[in-house]
């Protein structure tokens, strides 16, 4: 079980730090090559450096706050639940 936690911690960190390089050079070193050169290519319009972040954002603070509203929401029926069983 180790050996497999941590190929899956490797590749993690793999992939986040190819993912950290392509976003950084695509959002601040790109911008600084002429339009027509081949590296402009290698990446999408910068339109999409910003909306790509800001759409992950939104996306993310929604599964955490779905999350936090479902943990809520089942404490909330276990204590109901509770206090029903005390007064019967």
């Amino acid at each position: 079980m180790a050996f497999s936690d941590r190929v899956i911690g490797g590749s993690f960190l793999a992939v986040s730090i190819f993912v950290f390089g392509y976003y950084t050079f695509w959002a601040l070193i790109s911008p600084f090559f002429p339009t027509d050169s081949f590296i402009q290519n290698l990446f999408p319009a910068r339109e999409w450096a910003v909306r790509l972040p800001a759409l992950i954002l939104v996306l993310g603070l929604s599964v955490i706050g779905a999350f936090i509203f479902n943990v809520l929401r089942r404490q909330a029926i276990v204590k109901r639940e509770k206090e029903l069983q005390k007064s019967a």
